[in-house]
């Protein structure tokens, strides 16, 4: 995949964390608008809002809730949760001029995002597939033409966390996704993905890590047997 013709590999290898490979990519892009899926504490969101005052909308999307119906170590609480939300407050106060806070599950608050109005959006909620499947289709919309879509936890096994949890489906759902969209989608360091939203684009699949070689459902490690 390239960028204005310069390879996607060469700006995004060799940063030291997630952070500051997507700082670098924003300031390549001067991105203007974009959407953050799956906010928690407000860690990346304050890093960046930090780092790029060139953003003028940084919609923060996240029930900050607990979810019956999410099996993942991070469904704390409600009282941790309101915890949760007050530090992400407290962190991106600096920004609230340009923050637009959309608490519910995306299905519920992207409406209020307008189609074709976002040059990037951040995938960092749910993981389970329920949850990676509704992020990418409902976010989609919302991409204006040479935009992007990148994401955090592009695991390459699906069980990231103990075994009483549901898998971690990142990977492959959106490689399926993006071929499912005839767009480019390339696997970053730090477990990170980017698929570009193109016109007149075809699908593929660049593996930067070479840590994808097999995305199947069978790569599954032995203790997944006892799962």
């Amino acid at each position: 995949m390239k960028i204005n013709g310069v390879d996607v590999a060469k700006i995004l290898g060799n940063h030291d964390s997630r952070f500051e490979l997507w700082k670098s990519f924003l300031a390549q892009q001067k991105t203007q608008a974009m959407a953050e899926v799956g906010v928690w504490k407000g860690d990346f969101a304050a890093e960046i809002l930090t780092a790029r005052n060139s953003i003028e909308k940084y919609y923060m999307i996240d029930p900050w809730k607990n979810l019956p119906d999410w099996n993942k170590p991070f469904n704390v609480t409600p009282a941790d949760f309101d915890e949760v939300y007050r530090e992400m407050d407290q962190k991106t106060a600096f920004a609230g001029d340009r923050r637009i806070i959309l608490r519910g599950r995306t299905k519920d608050v992207v409406g209020q995002i307008e189609d074709g109005s976002l040059d990037f959006a951040y995938i960092d909620g749910d993981h389970t597939l329920r949850g990676i499947t509704i992020d990418l289709i409902k976010i989609w919309p919302k991409i204006k033409i040479g935009g992007f879509i990148g994401g955090d936890d592009f695991t390459s096994s699906p069980w990231q966390h103990d075994l009483r949890f549901e898998p971690t489906l990142v990977c492959p759902y959106s490689i399926y996704f993006a071929e499912a969209m005839e767009s480019p989608i390339v696997s970053l360091e730090h477990e990170q993905f980017l698929i570009q939203k193109e016109s007149n684009s075809v699908f593929s699949f660049v593996d930067t890590t070479g840590c994808y070689g097999d995305v199947s459902l069978n790569r599954l490690p032995d203790t997944a047997s006892r799962y």
